[in-house]
């Protein structure tokens, strides 16, 4: 949007998407909703932006007054920012019913999938003391295919390496499967039942995945379907 100035108009509709309208705007604010407060933690909910432009997009959220950064480099929501949640969310109910990923396309990736099951698990529905999970997702290149959580207390790490720690549960799925189920296109049960998403490991863990595996946020929200 090199040298945009404005749709021209007093409706509150231009001059709020001369705000929220540019290019991955949206999405950082999602991910300030969700939780990120560090530039290195949002950058990692969009991983395809490139830094120069995200810090560039944070400080125009900062001079419209819809974010705040202090000297220690946290990120935060203002009145204005926090506002914008059923906003953000209306956003992504309708996504969830009107649009749809093509199956094979490139929008199905494990890393922002791992990142947001980061932040959605319920350390209290988990055994007490450390907990490591381990992803394998078999449609994926080989540097993405495996991810640990690492789950100490109320502690949730996501490590791209093995950390080096006993398994305590194997997830064996693909992105394709767990993608559509996390954002609630799908049910989680049935595809455990089909071997979709096959679980090895600790069975206490493996028949409460329905509890500490939250979900989307999105998830919990009705079904909705085009069909």
């Amino acid at each position: 949007m090199a040298g945009f100035s404005g749709y021209g108009q007093f409706c509150p509709v231009a001059k709020a998407s001369e705000i929220l309208a540019k290019r991955w705007t949206p999405l950082i604010v999602r991910e300030l909703l969700s939780g990120s407060i560090g530039f290195n933690e949002i950058h990692r909910g969009v991983p395809l932006m490139s830094r120069p432009l995200l810090s560039q997009r944070l400080r125009e959220l900062t001079a419209e007054g819809v974010i705040s950064h202090n000297a220690a480099g946290v990120y935060q929501l203002t009145e204005a920012g926090q506002a914008l949640e059923p906003v953000i969310r209306a956003m992504g109910l309708w996504g969830q019913r009107w649009v749809e990923s093509e199956t094979n396309g490139p929008d199905w990736d494990a890393g922002v999938l791992m990142w947001d099951i980061r932040r959605r698990i319920d350390t209290n529905a988990l055994p007490p003391g450390r907990t490591l999970l381990q992803f394998d997702f078999g449609d994926t290149p080989k540097e993405m295919r495996w991810w640990w959580l690492l789950i100490e207390g109320q502690n949730v790490d996501l490590c791209i390496s093995d950390p080096g720690y006993e398994v305590d549960l194997f997830v064996t799925t693909q992105v394709r499967v767990l993608g559509p189920i996390w954002i609630g296109k799908r049910a989680l049960a049935p595809a455990i039942e089909r071997g979709d998403i096959r679980l090895h490991g600790r069975v206490d863990l493996a028949r409460s995945i329905n509890h500490w595996l939250m979900l989307s946020a999105l998830a919990k929200e009705p079904p909705l379907t085009n069909e």
